[in-house]
């Protein structure tokens, strides 16, 4: 049985620098921006298991308290509706990197795979996905803005912490779309997810195996 080894984690992750990409500028470029990609990703994905499992730890010792011994913890709402906040967006990005989100392929699997059409949808999705993370990292700082002088009641932060996870979501997937748009990132190139199976190419394929079979 194999120990642990860190040069096997980084390999597994994707945070590795491929240097025989690297043969010219552009090259160099390209290598860094999907580096810090893939490392902002993790980042990402550790902070949202972290707050989901404090989250359901507070709550979980707050009922025990409440039902058991008829006491409570008085910061025990104010920092599960943090972590939920944190957790939602930190998710809405991971969904964006993957391109997991809900969607309605209907029209676009009618088009040839890796044809032009397709590839103009693709390229229209991210734009529209980039406009919403726009959108979101901007509303969501002139949101803090606002509400900087506040503070909340139990915990005694800053109110603006509570929004703090809108701008945050918004700067990663501002920042993924820009590398999906410029090439640099492969929508191929999935960091939470396996690559989805198209049902429809599959059975088709089956049939046409089928019917050779039956010719022969």
């Amino acid at each position: 049985m194999s120990g642990f080894s860190f040069s096997n984690w980084l390999e597994k992750n994707k945070i590795v620098f491929h240097r025989e990409n690297c043969k010219s500028a552009w090259g160099w470029i390209k290598e860094i921006l999907l580096l810090v990609n893939h490392i902002c990703h993790r980042i990402l994905l550790s902070i949202a298991q972290l707050s989901l499992i404090i989250m359901l730890v507070t709550v979980f010792m707050n009922v025990i308290l409440r039902f058991c011994f008829n006491s409570g913890i008085k910061w025990a709402e104010e920092v599960p509706g943090l972590l939920v906040t944190l957790f939602t967006f930190l998710a809405c990005a991971i969904g964006c990197r993957d391109h997991m989100h809900i969607s309605v392929g209907i029209i676009y699997n009618r088009f040839k795979e890796g044809g032009k059409v397709r590839k103009a949808l693709d390229v229209l999705s991210d734009i529209a996905v980039l406009f919403c993370g726009i959108a979101l990292f901007y509303y969501g700082l002139t949101y803090i803005i606002k509400l900087r002088p506040g503070s909340m009641p139990m915990t005694g932060w800053p109110t603006w912490l509570r929004y703090i996870p809108a701008p945050i979501g918004g700067f990663l997937m501002t920042f993924d779309q820009l590398l999906f748009l410029f090439g640099i990132v492969d929508r191929n190139d999935l960091l939470y997810s396996e690559a989805e199976v198209d049902y429809a190419k599959l059975v088709k394929e089956n049939e046409a195996e089928a019917a050779k079979g039956g010719a022969k």
